[in-house]
């Protein structure tokens, strides 16, 4: 969809990055990183200030106890740490690993990679919200990870305290590892993000996922990090190396600042990208689309039953010539086997433009 705006000049409300740079603040302090000479490899695990920063950020927002030395790492964003988390916890053919659908795509192309069964939890409308039969039924003794994205892409649903208590259990039942991806953990509109890494007895099998791209508009920059038990997080760094190695020697730096702005910043951000998905969401609804409301993230979810457009990817396609902007189906986020029962007339809509 992204070459199909680009060949036609649409609006492109369907890649997930922002259309403005993040603070002066960060971006200067990479240019004075450059500057110092932090062009070189960094120190495996990280700059040793973002290390640091990303410890104090997780206790300041969030209560959470974590050593910077041993308990976290710096990745190439947020999709490398869930790659080397996956390939350095699956043991076995016969592992699954338990996701919610619609899924962020590379969730998929990771488990296959690491060998592993994706098994899969429908989100269904008004809600997007997982049915907890459903889902104890789809964690067995054979789930080794719980991979859960909260906010959630593309829905936009941040999960109940229910579900979040549910997961936790089922964890503990079942003896898995939950993995998260909280890279929206600043952009909710309609409550506090609460990592599930804070519920009772979580900490101890949790690994939590965020970066700095979508909270400091730095896309480009690829700096993500992941902490966790001591155990799990050395695993992890031990396929990491053999990825990127290591990766943004001067951007560590930069993003160590960012964590450490002002409260104001962060609500700020978050109430700003919740003005643009409401003039999105007018639009939308003037324009005769049923739109579902996110609670966080990028991206808004639109119904065009009613335009007469029954087959998502078919309108999805055609929308950039016939109305200059595109989007994307939202059963492009499905297993290709579940897509017959997705809702195929929904397409989601990034709102940072």
């Amino acid at each position: 969809m992204s070459a199909a705006a680009i060949r036609t000049g649409a609006i492109n409300l369907g890649q997930g990055f922002p259309d403005e740079d993040g603070p002066i603040e960060v971006l200067e302090a990479a240019r004075e990183a450059i500057s110092q000479g932090m062009n070189q490899y960094p120190p495996g695990r990280g700059v040793p200030d973002l290390l640091l920063a990303i410890s104090e950020h997780q206790q300041r927002f969030y209560g959470l106890d974590v050593d910077p030395a041993t308990e976290v790492i710096v990745t190439a964003g947020a999709t490398e740490a869930l790659t080397a988390t996956l390939l350095a916890l699956i043991d076995s053919p016969d592992d699954e690993v338990v996701v919610f659908e619609p899924y962020y795509d590379s969730y998929a192309a990771a488990v296959a990679l690491a060998g592993a069964r994706l098994r899969t939890v429908p989100l269904r409308r008004p809600g997007f919200q997982p049915d907890l039969e459903v889902l104890a039924a789809s964690v067995t003794d054979r789930t080794r990870i719980i991979l859960v994205n909260d906010p959630h892409n593309p829905t936009g649903v941040v999960f109940t305290p229910e579900v979040q208590a549910v997961l936790v259990r089922l964890a503990h039942e079942h003896d898995a590892i939950i993995v998260t991806d909280e890279v929206y953990e600043h952009l909710t509109f309609t409550q506090p993000h609460v990592p599930i890494a804070t519920l009772p007895g979580a900490a101890e099998r949790t690994l939590t996922i965020s970066s700095a791209g979508k909270t400091f508009s730095t896309t480009g920059w690829k700096i993500g990090w992941i902490h966790g038990p001591a155990d799990l997080i050395t695993a992890v760094l031990t396929v990491k190396q053999y990825l990127t190695y290591v990766n943004g020697s001067a951007f560590q730096p930069a993003i160590a600042v960012g964590l450490r702005m002002p409260d104001s910043f962060f609500t700020d951000a978050a109430a700003t990208l919740a003005r643009k998905h409401d003039i999105l969401g007018a639009g939308l609804n003037a324009a005769g689309f049923d739109v579902i409301a996110p609670q966080g993230g990028y991206f808004t979810v639109a119904d065009a039953t009613a335009l007469g457009g029954a087959d998502a990817s078919a309108f999805c396609r055609a929308l950039p010539e016939v109305a200059g902007v595109a989007a994307i189906p939202l059963s492009a986020f499905v297993s290709p086997e579940h897509q017959a029962t997705t809702p195929d007339s929904c397409g989601s809509l990034r709102a940072s433009a």
